[in-house]
């Protein structure tokens, strides 16, 4: 017979477990959640900082303060001895996550510190916690702080992550405020969590949504979805439709003559990759985004004559810039797929990205064509009937005169001297077509000749 205590005892250790992991994944979806902001709303932490802190392992009141470099002294958080702030500033110019930050305050004279009542220190911020009051799956008591150069954004970052994680407090979605004392004396109480008013027209709100319903009753369908609204000149309009019931809603025709249609050039794209894939080539789709090497260096170019957008906090080494070209895109897939049967053919239409100072965002978007054949020998009379085909479909004849299209022989360092031509049509250039120079070749880590076709087709209108 088994003993009755040793099951309780393996329920207990299952139940534990179950909790154990529960509060894992709160942990890290809290975590995650700090890192989004500091990403976006919070600009890379150049205007806000969140601090999260075990508040069990401290003592208010804490004190903000600002001391030289050499005067701050503490545990970083996952540190096991003690560094002073420049210290810790070398420490941290080789770690791939913090020394992106590290030129926020690196320059300056003094340096931003947090500490509690016994002169702990929380935080250096936006750099580093400390180890004293990092929080665990162990913490009960969470204290956020948050620093920044800008208050209204500070505001926001501090409403979202207290009453995002407020869902996982014992008494859910209730937070305890602080309260600030400013450096005049005046104290204010964070977080605010303030209420934002509209006053809109009643008859508006109706007209745009499509119903018919006074004043009064609309306001009790926004209050009765959480929105206190009251009668004055209108009420709030954000969920009006929900409240009201979106089956409710009558459909109608539109009081005008607009007929929509497709754009021509997507149209044109959808019709094109048709008859390619129907030529014998695959179609991929890569990245947007590559790094300065893919458009410069490995095609043989300079990076200043590419005319690139930059990118400027890439995350990887892998997206820097927009591409400016499709043809690395395409080489690096035909890298990963080297294995499979020769010859490959692949093509790929989509945008690349020029810097443009007549666009009002500083750039413009290229649908391109880009088409490689890949096998033992290069292929160029393959793309070169590529070419022919697609000219076929565009209706545009070849020609030797600026009538129809040709290809006139050019020089190009991403293609092998004498194998390379301008594709003309109606004398001006739309792009190349030729086989790639073999150093090209090389750096992608491919090991067989290649031919290539890459053209506007905006630059066919």
């Amino acid at each position: 017979m088994s003993d009755p205590g040793s099951s309780c005892y393996k329920y207990l250790l299952d139940y534990t477990n179950i909790l154990r992991i529960i509060f894992q994944d709160r942990y890290k979806s809290f975590i995650d959640l700090q890192d989004k902001l500091h990403q976006n709303i919070c600009r890379r932490r150049t205007l806000v900082a969140i601090g999260t802190h075990d508040l069990d392992s401290i003592q208010g009141p804490f004190i903000y303060d600002a001391k030289p470099p050499t005067d701050i002294k503490f545990k970083a958080l996952n540190q096991t001895e003690e560094y002073t702030a420049v210290e810790l500033m070398q420490l941290y110019s080789g770690d791939s996550h913090l020394k992106s930050y590290l030129p926020i305050i690196q320059d300056k004279p003094v340096y931003p510190v947090i500490y509690d009542k016994n002169s702990v220190v929380l935080s250096m911020p936006p750099i580093i916690n400390g180890e004293h009051s990092k929080i665990t799956l162990e913490t009960r008591n969470v204290f956020i702080e948050c620093t920044a150069t800008d208050l209204t954004k500070a505001k926001i970052v501090l409403d979202t992550i207290v009453t995002m994680f407020s869902q996982y407090c014992d008494e859910p979605f209730i937070v305890e405020q602080a309260e600030v004392i400013k450096p005049d004396g005046t104290s204010v109480i964070y977080p605010e969590l303030a209420y934002r008013h509209e006053i809109v027209n009643v008859d508006d709100i109706n007209k745009k949504v499509g119903i018919n319903i006074d004043g009064d009753r609309m306001a009790r369908l926004l209050t009765k979805m959480c929105l206190e609204s009251e009668v004055i000149d209108g009420g709030k309009n954000l969920h009006v439709a929900i409240a009201y019931g979106y089956n409710n809603l009558n459909w109608t025709i539109p009081n005008t003559n607009t007929i929509s249609n497709q754009f021509p050039l997507n149209k044109l794209t959808d019709l094109m990759r048709q008859e390619i894939a129907a030529s014998g080539f695959t179609e991929v789709l890569t990245f947007a985004l590559c790094s300065r090497d893919d458009i410069a260096d490995k095609l043989r170019q300079d990076i200043k004559t590419r005319n690139a957008v930059q990118i400027a906090n890439p995350k990887t080494l892998e997206f820097q810039v927009a591409r400016t070209t499709l043809l690395p895109g395409i080489l690096k897939t035909i890298y990963h797929n080297k294995n499979m049967p020769l010859p490959l053919k692949l093509f790929e239409i989509s945008d690349v990205v020029f810097k443009d100072s007549k666009k009002d965002v500083g750039s413009r978007n290229e649908r391109h064509l880009c088409a490689v054949n890949y096998s033992k020998s290069s292929g160029f009379e393959i793309i070169h009937g590529l070419l022919d085909r697609i000219m076929q479909l565009l209706e545009i004849p070849p020609s030797q005169d600026n009538s129809g299209y040709k290809i006139k022989a050019a020089e190009d360092a991403t293609y092998f001297p004498g194998r390379c031509a301008d594709i003309m049509v109606h004398g001006k250039s739309i792009g190349k077509l030729g086989v790639l120079h073999p150093e090209v070749i090389t750096t992608f880590d491919l090991n067989l000749p290649c031919a290539a076709l890459e053209l506007n087709l905006e630059a066919l209108k």
